[in-house]
């Protein structure tokens, strides 16, 4: 049995406005929901002109109200850099807004560049080496479960529901994978990011988990660009634009997702082809038959029943159609 999600990052594709975008997300999800998605989640980015997705709680709220049981989450909220209190509050009245279809996903991102990242914190030193102290924190407010000796432990994270979302967090390497482990909760890999290693990261959330307030049993997910058409022909026209905006992105280039067209008219330095050559080890590109086939490999290596898919292409009636096509041949 394997599970397919969603991931959007809601990028804006070159012609279209923020607002455009963010209706396109509402009926991403509206349409993964029929199509049998079992997750949609929503990333967080700031200081960026070509991804609209800066406050996920707000986005959950939209996507959770025009849905009817998806579940739908963060991918993620950027812990480090606020309160575990007010997150908690914030997911406990999603939670119970829409009982028992909220993720609580955090990731230990700085959020962008120091500049931008002082601005979110209002210029408060906050490290990043907190974050495993931040995380118990947070699974502490969400349970009412901190240790006695907690100077908040009289501090109580309302609304008081019975059921919390679950937290999962995000990570590239073992050191995530140990974070997630050692305090009980979810893993997501994030393969689309860098797939290095990911087989040894996984191992090691499973080697370490100890069971918790939020989970008594290790549960992962791996998230994986994937992009699918009815030919290979197609699949790789496609391809082209996550292949530039991926190439831009890398680079430093605050850039939307470029048409096809656009794209078909740059001539590329050796140099550029390498590293598009060196990213889409980070993808799935193309048919239906071919996407399963990968997916079902992977779903071995890793040893996960559940794999995010992010679709970041120009097309957004395309995007829409590899979905289809990949929930056709899988769920």
């Amino acid at each position: 049995m394997m599970k397919l999600s969603v991931l959007d990052q809601a990028p804006i594709a070159r012609g279209d406005t923020p607002e455009q975008t963010l209706e396109n997300t509402l009926e991403l999800a509206k349409w993964t929901e029929k199509l049998g998605y079992h997750r949609y989640w929503v990333a967080e980015h700031h200081n960026t002109n070509g991804l609209a997705s800066s406050s996920p709680e707000i986005m959950m709220t939209r996507i959770a109200s025009v849905t009817n049981k998806i579940r739908v989450g963060s991918g993620g909220v950027l812990l480090p850099q606020y309160s575990p209190y007010k997150i908690a509050e914030d997911f406990k009245t999603l939670a119970a807004f829409f009982p028992e279809r909220i993720d609580l996903g955090v990731g230990r991102s700085p959020g962008g560049s120091q500049l931008t990242r002082s601005a979110l914190t209002d210029n408060q030193n906050k490290s990043l080496r907190e974050f495993p102290r931040q995380l118990a924190d947070l699974q502490g407010f969400l349970h009412n479960s901190l240790p006695k000796d907690h100077e908040f432990r009289l501090v109580k994270a309302g609304p008081r529901i019975e059921r919390v979302p679950p937290i999962w967090v995000l990570g590239l390497s073992e050191r995530g994978a140990t974070n997630a482990a050692e305090i009980g909760v979810g893993f997501v890999f994030g393969h689309f990011i860098n797939p290095a290693n990911g087989e040894k990261v996984i191992q090691t959330y499973h080697k370490k988990f100890q069971s918790s307030v939020s989970m008594d049993q290790p549960k992962t997910i791996v998230c994986i660009f994937v992009i699918c058409a009815e030919t290979e022909d197609e699949a790789e026209k496609l391809a082209l634009t996550q292949d530039k905006w991926l190439l831009s992105v890398g680079k430093g280039a605050d850039t939307k997702v470029p048409s096809i067209e656009e794209v078909q008219r740059k001539s590329f330095t050796q140099e550029e082809l390498d590293i598009i050559k060196k990213n889409r080890e980070r993808c799935m590109i193309g048919t239906p038959a071919k996407i399963k086939q990968k997916l079902i490999y992977l779903q071995d290596v890793y040893q996960t029943d559940e794999f995010m898919l992010i679709t970041n292409i120009h097309d957004f009636e395309a995007k829409k159609k590899s979905y289809q096509l990949i929930a056709e041949a899988m769920l």
